[in-house]
């Protein structure tokens, strides 16, 4: 599944920072959706990981191989059944699990291949969707989220409610969350899950069997 572009300055995009971060150096990786390779390269360039990357679009598996990533077309809905269990220290779904077909299945299937999961996506439930909704009665277009109804490749739109109802009926233990916020920096404080729900424009989890 081809990792959905939120905004025109996705090399800026703050959740990168924030997985590159969660990532032990030397691990091995497979970031699923890897699009460009953008978060791939900055893991392989700073944290030296073993770094394998799938990606749906043609052009974003030349735009890898240009890189130099080792990048295999495929789709998380469909392909992920051929890794074996533990096949990887860290199993990444960056901005990519809302616009796949079988959310639950693909969350199953990273944390089978995969000792920690990381994934990122973008707050349906934030406050600026529902005023949008409740006012104009229209589905929300936003710099997270920037497609009309009728052309978004997202075809699952979640909150972080729901994701964390989702974590908990997969029985995936949540290692680290953040919110974030408008700018791609993590909420600077601990809240209840409908605080993070409210004011978060994107989360990040860290996940593991």
């Amino acid at each position: 599944m081809s990792r959905v572009q939120l905004s025109e300055t996705g090399a800026s995009r703050g959740d990168h920072r924030l997985v590159a971060g969660l990532v032990t150096p030397g691990a091995r990786v497979l970031d699923i959706g890897c699009g460009d390779g953008a978060l791939l390269d900055l893991l392989m360039r700073e944290k030296q990981v073993d770094g394998r990357g799938m990606e749906l679009s043609q052009a974003g598996v030349n735009a890898c191989v240009a890189r130099g990533l080792s990048v295999v077309q495929g789709d998380a809905d469909r392909d992920l059944e051929d890794y074996p269990d533990d096949a990887f220290d860290f199993v990444i779904l960056s901005q990519t699990l809302q616009a796949t077909r079988a959310p639950r299945k693909v969350l199953e299937q990273l944390l089978r291949i995969g000792e920690h999961v990381i994934v990122s996506f973008p707050n349906f439930g934030v406050w600026r969707n529902r005023l949008q909704l409740l006012f104009t009665g229209s589905m929300p277009v936003t710099e997270h989220l920037p497609y009309s109804w009728y052309d978004t490749p997202n075809i699952h739109f979640c909150t972080i409610r729901d994701f964390v109802s989702l974590c908990r009926e997969v029985d995936a233990r949540m290692e680290k969350a953040m919110a974030l916020n408008a700018r791609g920096e993590p909420v600077p404080f601990t809240a209840p899950w409908w605080v993070w729900n409210l004011i978060g424009e994107q989360a990040v989890f860290l996940l593991r069997r």
